[in-house]
């Protein structure tokens, strides 16, 4: 067998054996093919697709290129959750302390953020001292003692995923469904955890724009999910607009603390609700919808969630005084508001954008070595739908300089529409997806 003769065959549109798409695993986390073939096998993927079995069994072979998770010491079932990525989406670091002072048992590796999204690792390490390198043998130990942890995945876990995304981003193959099913879910079940909740985005700030790409690919990673033995249950959330107000790390983990603290509600808690619901349905906690919200929120109400938090920061090695006192977080030098300008309702977000305007602010990252400033970002003062006036405010920019808020103002105007006419609301919610097919949920779910 050569790396040639599986090119060819894929070339021809041809089904790959499991044997073919091991090899190629292999071969992509040892590097013993060179790029240009690897490469060319992954366009012949792109044009040509891949069979539930062929995505399933390249999954797989990922997820065994190098390290896997055996967490079975832990009792109980773990569940994870992912999201396709976005902005403001701060919801792990709510729903994964909810989850757990509920009952459900969270072992969650996280990862970093890049380009327009952010990353979860990111946000927990605006906090002071905060550890997010566990020894599997310690992942083992926290989650044992308190039911939650949120780490980074280490450097030969799915290595195979490593060289096929880079090569990936430069080949233009990164929409190819059955890539992106493997590159999710090859990490995610080398991670070791019984079952996943997917929060797959639609949008302006999503991987996936289209709802009806979304769907397929949410559809997609349920059925090859449970081919691979892992139930999976994926939601198909909108990204219109900034699931957050706080974009930016240290502003990002703000958010979340004065949520679990119960001082702001909005579309950020509602989507992290109903994702920790899912939660809580694979953990076979409880059944009803309502009764998994009304534990979740008396969760908050008791502080039991805030408190998950405070125990998972001091067992990591970061300072638990943030959730009592968030001005110990990282501070930005400079802050200062900015209003809408003009009168009428905000039609549109160009979410990606703004996106951007907090990366290009320090808040994120173009390449993985880039260093990160926690302190700047922004807070997004208006939501789709909106009735504003000119002396609306806009925006609070945290910024290094006068010159660095200035630019972020002028990308975040850029990326906001305001019109005369009136205009509906964002939606949070447009499908649930589980083995037994696609569920769309209306409009005013």
């Amino acid at each position: 067998m050569t790396m040639l003769e599986i090119i060819e065959k894929k070339k021809l549109g041809r089904e790959l054996s499991r044997e073919e798409l091991i090899f190629l695993a292999q071969a992509a986390a040892r590097k013993t093919a060179p790029d240009y073939q690897l490469a060319a096998l992954l366009m012949a993927i792109r044009l040509n697709g891949m069979t539930d079995r062929e995505t399933t069994d390249l999954t797989l072979a990922m997820r065994d290129s190098g390290d896997t998770a055996d967490l079975s010491a832990i009792p109980g079932l773990k569940i994870d959750k992912h999201s396709t990525g976005g902005v403001g989406d701060t919801t792990t670091l709510i729903l994964a302390p909810l989850a757990a002072a509920c009952g459900v048992t969270v072992a969650k590796m996280s990862g970093r953020g890049l380009g327009h999204t952010g990353g979860t690792l990111d946000k927990l390490e605006s906090i002071p001292g905060m550890r997010i390198s566990l020894t599997e043998e310690e992942l083992i130990r926290q989650v044992r003692e308190i039911g939650l942890a949120v780490v980074g995945q280490t450097a030969r876990l799915a290595p195979a995923d490593k060289t096929l995304y880079a090569l990936r981003d430069v080949t233009s193959t990164v929409d190819s469904l059955p890539l992106i099913v493997s590159s999710i879910l090859s990490k995610k079940l080398a991670a070791g955890t019984d079952a996943i909740v997917l929060d797959v985005k639609t949008g302006s700030g999503a991987l996936m724009r289209q709802l009806e790409d979304s769907i397929a690919l949410a559809y997609a990673m349920v059925r090859v999910g449970h081919l691979a033995g892992k139930p999976v249950v994926a939601l198909v959330t909108g990204m219109e607009q900034p699931l957050g107000t706080h974009i930016g790390n240290a502003l990002e983990v703000r958010e979340a603390i004065d949520v679990l603290a119960g001082r702001t509600e909005g579309d950020l808690l509602t989507v992290s609700l109903k994702l920790g619901g899912c939660m809580m349905l694979l953990a076979g906690l409880v059944s009803s919808p309502e009764e998994r919200e009304a534990r979740m929120r008396e969760a908050i109400a008791n502080g039991a969630g805030l408190r998950k938090l405070k125990e998972m920061i001091a067992a990591q090695g970061g300072n638990p005084a943030v959730c009592d006192d968030t001005g110990l977080l990282p501070q930005a030098p400079f802050v200062r508001t900015a209003l809408c300008g003009q009168e009428g309702t905000i039609q549109a977000m160009d979410t990606a954008a703004l996106g951007r305007a907090a990366q290009a602010m320090g808040a994120g990252r173009l390449s993985l070595e880039d260093q990160l400033d926690y302190s700047v970002g922004y807070i997004l003062k208006v939501r789709i739908g909106d009735r504003v006036t000119p002396d609306t405010p806009l925006c609070e920019l945290h910024a290094k300089t006068e010159a660095d808020a200035a630019r972020a103002e002028a990308a975040i105007r850029a990326a906001i529409r305001i019109g005369k006419e009136p205009c509906a609301r964002a939606r949070n919610f447009y499908a649930v997806i589980t083995e037994d097919g696609i569920q769309r949920i209306g409009e005013n779910a």
